[in-house]
């Protein structure tokens, strides 16, 4: 694996050279690079994330956002799956001031801001980069997800290590590892967020199109569109 120092100037450079990197390289190349100035996080949704960075780089942490409303097999799923890789989970939650409510019923931008984006952007403050689990095959609007670049809004390096991992890859990898998926991937759940505005996917939907369901709302506000 080749080192590659990194410049506000050559991210676009060195996104191209990451495609022939395995996701485990580019992993160890983000925690070699930013070492604690980096965040991993994972919706754990799956496993393959946090499984390939604990396996990777020993004694790491993966972090996962409580929203109040994640379901209850989430995070039974994501504290056994850092037992079995003895793996460091950190979970973070709302401001104290954020209590449980309707407001997802009312306003699920506004919900996501509070119970998400901030909580996201209060552990990335006076980091460097940031390493999430975004796929190119989640949805049409992922489609062209970089493996790295600068996240403008919050200046940090974003690094997506499974950008060009296929449903392909996806699978063979549960299969080297032995690892269970998420309890609720076999009910229809191929995208899983908080339990209000999550559903099954749609027969003939992207992995993505169970999340508000039966509105224009595709992101969460987490993975901005201002990169470069």
């Amino acid at each position: 694996m080749q080192e590659l120092p990194l410049s506000a100037g050559n991210v676009a450079t060195i996104t191209k050279q990451f495609e022939s990197w395995s996701p485990q390289d580019i992993i160890a190349w983000a925690h070699g690079t930013f070492g604690a100035d980096l965040v991993v996080t994972s919706s754990f949704g799956d496993p393959v994330l946090a499984h390939m960075t604990w396996s990777t780089v020993k004694g790491s942490t993966v972090t996962l956002i409580d929203t109040q409303y994640l379901f209850a097999q989430t995070l039974w799923y994501a504290k056994v799956l850092a037992e079995q890789t003895a793996g460091n989970l950190e979970v973070i939650a709302p401001a104290e001031t954020v209590l449980p409510d309707d407001l997802w019923q009312r306003d699920t931008d506004a919900c996501c801001a509070i119970r998400k984006v901030a909580p996201l952007e209060h552990a990335l403050a006076n980091k460097s980069a940031w390493i999430t689990g975004l796929r190119r095959d989640d949805s049409t609007s992922r489609a062209n997800t970089p493996l790295v670049s600068h996240d403008m809004l919050r200046d940090v390096i974003k690094v997506n290590p499974l950008a060009n991992l296929t449903q392909s890859d996806y699978n063979k990898y549960l299969e080297i590892h032995g690892l269970n998926e998420h309890p609720l991937t076999s009910q229809g759940y191929t995208s899983i967020g908080c339990w209000p505005c999550t559903r099954p996917a749609a027969v003939d939907g992207d992995a993505r199109s169970g999340r508000w369901a039966g509105t224009e709302k595709t992101e969460c506000g987490l993975h901005a569109k201002a990169t470069v």
